[in-house]
């Protein structure tokens, strides 16, 4: 607090603007995702034969919250703050969240659909 009762204002950090073509790269990468991620739901989830399991629905369960992520992080990297290198590594962490997600929901089905392990 100041002398005058009113809280002090700390000095505003200066923004770091990211280099040329990086928010490019992630919006491209995330939208490839976004596709991947869209077909493989469809084919999962309307084309793959075979009963579903408890093992089929928790792939679909991760495979949706991917996409829910990756739709996060698209948004945020279509916002003109995430021009700041530290908006950028919070979008960046969102996209990685949604990565994790993808490979565990990638890796379920493959058991799933190899019948490995007889889930």
């Amino acid at each position: 607090m100041s002398k005058s009762g009113e809280p002090a204002s700390r000095p505003d950090r200066q923004r770091v603007p990211l280099p040329a073509g990086y928010r490019q790269a992630v919006v491209s990468a995330i939208t490839v995702l976004l596709g991947f991620s869209l077909v493989f739901l469809r084919y999962w989830n309307f084309e793959a034969p075979g009963a579903w399991s408890v093992a089929a629905v928790v792939a679909s369960a991760l495979l949706a919250i991917a996409i829910v992520l990756q739709m996060v992080a698209l948004w945020r990297s279509l916002q003109v703050k995430d021009d700041d290198v530290r908006e950028y590594a919070k979008t960046l962490r969102w996209l990685l969240g949604a990565i994790v997600f993808l490979l565990a929901s990638l890796l379920v089905s493959a058991v799933v659909y190899n019948r490995f392990l007889d889930l």
